[in-house]
């Protein structure tokens, strides 16, 4: 039986994570036993043949996991638009006996994939009838399989809650207006920040979310008013009133006015100077926010799509419909590829029909979510309070280590709280200012500038309260009145709040909502598959990587790089994923002796061979006796003066450092949550106690009493781990070629 065939292409705009498929699509076939190829310059290389269309080895994909773009291009192609074109195209697939097809790209490449497939078998037939390949030829690949990952910037396909290349690009949005709100600040100056995203304002709506601006204009849901101009000029001034000295309105390339006019960048400028009588700037990001190195999370994304692309393209039967590979609730899924890309240009058309309200729905229940959530946080001040509403005293506090995150939750909380007419308490420096009756009352303004701010405004600690300390913090309760407590930190935080939710029958104060929200960068916490700051700590842990591993090919050295956890390894292995190391060593799996004998001995056969980088990444507690130190002096010993070897602990680097955007906007979600929890709960006679997290389905809640089912108390993390799974794929990545080459340079 002949060796099964596939290739793999990218089309349509570049998209970083997009080396992190080819990679994998190409690494997965190759572990597979199937024969692959890569496409140069999509479509039009699979028309014109020859070298454009070349087989692929395990080193073929070596070293570009972290670029941007794409190594094997992409291009436009009239030629592929034609039946002709495509009858070529068929005819350079088949001399080469290749009938599948991953395609990376939006949805207009993944359009042109499916009628290929569909056209396939009268392509064939024609070619047949030409004489130029034999009818035995044409039944052997009588079908063309295809499967689809979706590689975009806008985030603009229904089906997947995120696309290739968005949290990159996400990335350098906020990255700008980070520091372009610094300097807007300084000089008390508006600034129009325009962003990608044709009919999708995915990503103006979560950079304005992520970076605390004052005014979105998205093209899904325009200003609903006529004069939205002076709406939007009064709302400024409102700001700078209440005390903001900076003014920045994101919008989306796509915007436009609720008849469908668009907006343009310029005209908005000349609006606001002309009203607010002062010099405004304006940026238009353009390309830069395509480029650049991937983040971790599009590198994985990139990696474990690739893994189930080639899986699914497999597996496909002749009957079966073209898929396409989505994630969802942060499980990677396959879906049926044309209903995908038909509600994707439904979006499009209620746009364009200006069906606003339908538009939003086909973007699904999420992006409304945050909308809703957006417009309150963009308020100048809160909405007053109700005639005759009896406000609650709602308490925000941080525990446990500092996770980057903390503060856009509180930020969130308390404008969100305050808008609803309620009082909003800050308790200081976690269970031990609590105890202490460290409590302040916090208005609007108290948390601006948080959106984008590390660290913990509050103050936090890892004290978690016992004995005495009950009838203290009971105490600090009925003082301060306080109906409800969200609980913003890690696993010492969950303990607390656990004590006191069991201790209510003995401290009756004890008897009001309360809810955790998970703040982490160890993510080591139960009911949510990730919590606050880990993804910020992981792309912090990737980019040390990287430099490292630019000054280790220089020099022919080993690394072994040292990070936190504690003793869950979600961050060792994630990295080690987004890095391409060649072994990772986890709490949970432990170290043993003949696998370090295993892995000394891959690393001289690999130097032996050419190769100029080892990389080794070490969860901090993996094992008691084979610390970072030992391995280091292990591999050093065994080296045989072919390579060196040196360690990288990154210490205390990981929990620092401005929040990521998908911390800030998982804070803000997971905020905005738990307000309304405890606003329910506390016209409850038998109020509850929570936990929140983000789970497969989506935003979840859990009972506080089900904490001890749920954890592994001994080592502190929840006995399910999510994340194991995917430690099959980091191995086949960072293996040494099946059977031969070990000078891959991961």
């Amino acid at each position: 039986m002949a060796t099964k065939r596939l290739a793999v292409l990218t089309s349509g705009g570049d998209a970083p994570g997009m080396n992190a498929a080819v990679r994998s699509v190409v690494r997965t076939a190759l572990d597979r036993g199937v024969t692959v190829y890569a496409i140069y310059e999509g479509y039009q290389g699979m028309v014109e043949g020859g070298d454009r269309i070349r087989e692929m080895n395990w080193d073929s994909v070596g070293g570009i996991l972290g670029l941007g773009g794409t190594i094997i291009g992409t291009a436009r192609s009239d030629d592929f638009r034609t039946h002709d074109g495509r009858r070529t195209a068929a005819k350079n697939l088949i001399d080469r006996e290749i009938d599948s097809l991953v395609i990376i790209g939006g949805d207009g490449s993944l359009t042109g994939a499916n009628l290929f497939r569909q056209e396939w078998p009268s392509l064939l037939s024609e070619l047949v009838e030409s004489g130029a390949i034999t009818q035995a030829t044409a039944d052997s690949h009588g079908n063309l399989a295809i499967v689809g990952l979706v590689g975009s910037i806008d985030n603009d396909m229904y089906g997947t809650n995120m696309t290739i290349g968005a949290d990159t690009a996400l990335h350098r949005i906020t990255e700008a207006i980070d520091a372009i709100a610094s300097t807007a600040a300084s000089h008390q100056r508006a600034f129009v920040v325009k962003v990608m995203g044709r009919n999708c304002g995915y990503l103006a709506l979560m950079a304005a979310l992520a970076t605390g601006a004052e005014w979105v204009l998205i093209p899904e849901n325009p200003p609903p008013w006529d004069n939205w101009e002076d709406k939007m000029v009064a709302d400024l001034q409102r700001g700078r009133a209440a005390g903001r000295r900076d003014s920045i309105v994101v919008m989306a390339e796509g915007a436009r006015d609720k008849h469908g006019n668009p907006i343009g960048s310029s005209y908005v400028q000349k609006f606001l100077e002309e009203k607010l009588g002062e010099e405004v700037r304006t940026t238009v990001l353009g390309h830069v926010q395509r480029g650049g190195a991937p983040s971790a999370f599009d590198r994985n994304l990139g990696t474990m799509m690739g893994y189930q692309a080639v899986e699914t393209v497999l597996a496909a039967r002749p009957a079966d419909e073209p898929q396409m590979i989505a994630i969802r609730g942060n499980r990677i899924t396959t879906v049926p590829l044309m209903a995908c890309v038909e509600q994707t240009r439904a979006i499009a058309k209620a746009i364009d029909e200006h069906e606003y309200d339908r538009a939003m729905e086909l973007r699904g229940s999420s992006f409304t979510e945050t909308y809703r959530t957006l417009r309150t946080l963009l308020r100048s001040l809160p909405h007053p309070a109700a005639p005759g509403q009896k406000p609650l005293r709602l308490a925000v506090m941080n525990c446990g280590a500092p996770a980057p995150g903390m503060n856009t939750a509180v930020r969130a909380a308390v404008r969100i709280g305050l808008d609803r007419g309620h009082v909003m308490l800050g308790i200081a420096n976690g269970f031990k200012g609590f105890i202490e009756g460290e409590v302040h009352e916090m208005n609007w303004m108290s948390v601006s500038g948080w959106a984008s701010k590390g660290g913990s405004g509050l103050g936090t600690s890892r004290e978690i309260p016992s004995g005495r300390d009950f009838y203290a913090i009971a105490r600090t309760i009925e003082k301060h009145d306080i109906h409800g407590i969200l609980l913003i930190g890690g696993f010492s935080g969950y303990q607390g709040a656990h004590h006191l939710f069991i201790e209510r029958e003995n401290y009756p104060a004890f008897n009001i909502p309360i809810i955790c929200l998970p703040a982490s960068i160890n993510n080591n916490l139960p009911g949510s598959d990730l919590s606050i700051g880990a993804d910020t700590a992981l792309n912090t842990i990737v980019e040390a990587v990287d430099k490292v591993k630019q000054a280790a090919v220089a020099q022919r050295r080993c690394y072994v790089v040292e990070v936190m956890g504690r003793r869950c390894g979600y961050l060792a292995l994630m990295a080690g994923l987004a890095t391409g190391a060649e072994r990772v060593y986890l709490h949970e799996e432990g170290v043993r002796l003949h696998e370090l004998v295993t892995d000394v001995e891959q690393l001289r056969l690999g130097f032996e061979h050419g190769k100029r980088l080892g990389l080794m990444i070490r969860n901090e507690d993996a094992h008691p006796v084979y610390s970072t130190n030992v391995l280091c002096a292990i591999f050093e010993a065994e080296s045989n003066g072919l390579f060196e070897v040196r360690q990288t602990i990154l210490g205390h680097v990981q929990q620092g450092g401005d929040p990521s955007p998908f911390d800030r906007i998982q804070a803000t979600r997971f905020a905005a949550r738990c307000v309304d929890f405890l606003i329910e709960q506390a016209q409850s006679p038998e109020p509850q106690g929570a936990f929140i997290g983000l789970e497969a389905g989506g935003i979840v809640m859990h009972s506080l009493d089900e904490i001890p089912k749920m954890v592994d108390r001994d080592n502190q993390r929840p006995k399910v781990q999510w994340w194991m799974d995917v430690r099959g794929i980091a191995k086949l990545m960072s293996q040494p070629m099946p059977g031969g080459s070990m000078t891959s340079e991961k």
